[in-house]
């Protein structure tokens, strides 16, 4: 992956006039694609004078808000996990020099032998996060909000990706499914939520591990969904025992912190299990909206996985039982896009 030549990429010279100006010390001739993600957003590397490294984000107006970005890289840096230092800020022009928390992922240092000591960690941390949570400070993961995602599922999914036409019988089982899961979900006591706190935004750091990106959309809502993403990730599967042990270790963790979880560790359980649902519904949805609209086909590989997730927590519970059989029968139906991974 290379940059691209700066006359077809004014952003970049932008980028590179700003910092010339704004961190002399870095050496603008060593600026390095760092990673992308699903938006329009980018980030380099960039090494300095001094021999360190620093991780430039460009991320362009009108469709890209930096804001989001110093508000909670304040509020969640002052909790004590580590998020990156923002070092000199552009606002208007859409531009951040952050502090470098290296390229070592969890997904890619994730195996048998590592996920207790990684996972320990992170929950940890997650705790940490939310023992300090405070009403009022970021946008509440309300109704309104969570109703909008689970409804990527049918817009999304079924009907772009699935090609299905939903019958009225099969609206009424998704909306009856939905009220479900959004009774449970907002019934949960209310922390701050990262919301993609999965092993591509944790990275692996040998003091204050582990580093945390990509939270510029946090919001304040329901206790589990963060626990959900990181254990049900949609990149890396563990078996059905060993996540069971990790929530329950979170449950007497979060316990003993103080946390709002439910008193007894079935009910807590079942919580996580319903949040999951909903996230997973959403992220299928995310997922088919990426490829059909955006043209990033990477995540279709990911799909089975995040399906499979959907279909076994909905047949542990009998409310959800006309959702399998919709999704069985659609999915039977569905043209194959030709999964080669």
């Amino acid at each position: 992956m290379t940059l691209h030549h700066s006359d077809t990429d004014p952003r970049l010279v932008e980028l590179q006039t700003w910092l010339a100006t704004t961190a002399p010390s870095i050496r603008i001739e060593t600026l390095r694609p760092a990673s992308s993600d699903a938006s329009f957003r980018r980030y380099f590397r960039a090494d300095t004078t001094e021999g360190q490294t620093r991780i430039v984000m460009d991320a362009p107006p009108p469709h890209e808000d930096v804001r989001p970005f110093i508000q909670v890289a304040d509020i969640f840096g002052k909790t004590g996990v580590t998020v990156p230092q923002i070092l000199a800020q552009n606002v208007e022009a859409g531009f951040l020099l952050l502090s470098d928390l290296g390229n070592t992922t969890y997904l890619s240092q994730l195996s048998n032998d590592t996920a207790h000591k990684l996972y320990t960690d992170a929950i940890d941390a997650l705790i940490l996060l939310q023992t300090q949570s405070k009403p009022g400070v970021l946008p509440d993961y309300d109704r309104t909000r969570l109703h909008q995602e689970l409804q990527l599922f049918p817009d999304r999914y079924i009907t772009k990706h699935l090609q299905a036409t939903l019958t009225d019988t099969d609206q009424a089982v998704l909306a009856k499914t939905f009220d479900t899961l959004l009774a449970n979900n907002l019934a949960q006591a209310p922390v701050y939520v990262h919301r993609d706190y999965h092993s591509r935004n944790l990275m692996v750091l040998g003091t204050g591990n582990p580093g945390i990106l990509d939270f510029q959309d946090a919001v304040y809502g329901p206790l589990t969904y963060d626990l959900v993403s990181l254990l049900r990730d949609a990149y890396i599967q563990w078996d059905e025992e060993i996540v069971l042990d990790w929530a329950i270790r979170y449950w007497e963790k979060a316990k003993r912190a103080g946390l709002p979880v439910a008193p007894d560790v079935d009910t807590f359980y079942r919580d996580f299990e319903f949040m999951g649902l909903q996230r997973h519904l959403k992220i299928l949805g995310i997922f088919a909206r990426l490829y059909h609209r955006d043209g990033k086909d990477a995540y279709l590989k990911d799909i089975p996985l995040v399906l499979e997730y959907v279909l076994k927590t909905a047949r542990r519970y009998t409310a959800f039982t006309p959702l399998v059989r919709l999704i069985e029968r659609l999915e039977d139906k569905a043209p194959k896009f030709g999964y080669t991974f």
